[in-house]
């Protein structure tokens, strides 16, 4: 599966932005996403995941409660509604994929479970 994130950009403390993470190539239902970020001088953490049919939603500590995933299997998209954004936010964001038919713990265990990733998406948060 061949995956691309959008909808980043510039956002005051405390504003909010959607991800966007369209799929292409294999069948979406067939893979949970997850979403990932990656601040400068930082390891890539995890921040959110979801599974196969949605029904099924998993969020980093630092994000719970302000980000909401989702995913619409229809359009092979899926997506991350960032609120309450706050200056750690800052980050490039990349949507990812386990293999397919992989439970939404691959994903929950860190990078280390991605077997696909988008290009990502730069989020800025300024004060």
């Amino acid at each position: 599966v061949q995956l691309q994130a959008s909808g980043g950009g510039l956002v005051q403390a405390g504003g909010s932005l959607r991800l966007s993470c369209a799929a292409s190539g294999h069948t979406f239902s067939s893979y949970c996403i997850g979403w990932f970020r990656q601040a400068p001088g930082k390891e890539r953490e995890f921040v959110a995941a979801i599974s196969w049919s949605g029904g099924s939603t998993y969020y980093s500590d630092s994000v719970k409660g302000r980000f909401t995933i989702s995913r619409d299997n229809a359009e092979n998209m899926a997506y991350l509604q960032m609120n309450s954004l706050n200056l750690e936010d800052t980050a490039v964001y990349y949507c990812a994929a386990p293999r397919e038919n992989e439970p939404i713990v691959t994903l929950i265990r860190g990078a280390r479970g991605v077997n696909f990733w988008g290009k990502g998406t730069q989020v800025t948060v300024s004060s």
